[in-house]
């Protein structure tokens, strides 16, 4: 069952301004080490790799109905890579805590996530998808 959807708009200008406005303060604020990492080795598209990032945490910030409340954070919120390279999240702390109290008993919880941009666009959507767990099924 689908239990939250959640999407964002990012503009790419938006996020190379506060790169270079804020620099290390905004990534460490915003980013986790592992979506730093990937950025930097991105130098043409840095600021899109970021931007798609970005929109991701909000995407699911409004699947998960907080909005960045709630003990929700950007930091415990991270895009990471399947062993299939398609994206998804990484989460921790109360974006975690969030998730686990939004997933109905008997349940586990699978993330969807889909980025893409075309500058000066980033976009994301979450899916947040309630699987019976195997142990209810059988």
């Amino acid at each position: 069952m689908i239990v939250g959807v959640g999407s964002d708009l990012c503009s790419i200008v938006r996020i190379q301004a506060s790169l270079d406005r804020f620099g290390d303060r905004f990534l460490a604020r915003v980013f986790t080490d592992v979506e730093r990492a990937r950025a930097e080795r991105r130098p043409f598209t840095r600021a899109g790799t970021y931007a798609k990032r970005f929109a991701a945490k909000e995407a699911f910030s409004k699947a998960v109905g907080t909005g960045f409340n709630a003990g929700v954070f950007m930091r415990d919120i991270g895009v990471v890579n399947s062993a299939s390279g398609a994206p998804t999240l990484a989460l921790t702390g109360g974006a975690k805590a969030r998730l686990d109290a939004l997933t109905p008993e008997g349940h586990a919880m699978h993330v969807h996530l889909t980025l893409t941009d075309d500058h000066p666009w980033a976009q994301a959507f979450v899916i947040l998808e309630a699987r019976p767990s195997e142990e209810t099924v059988a």
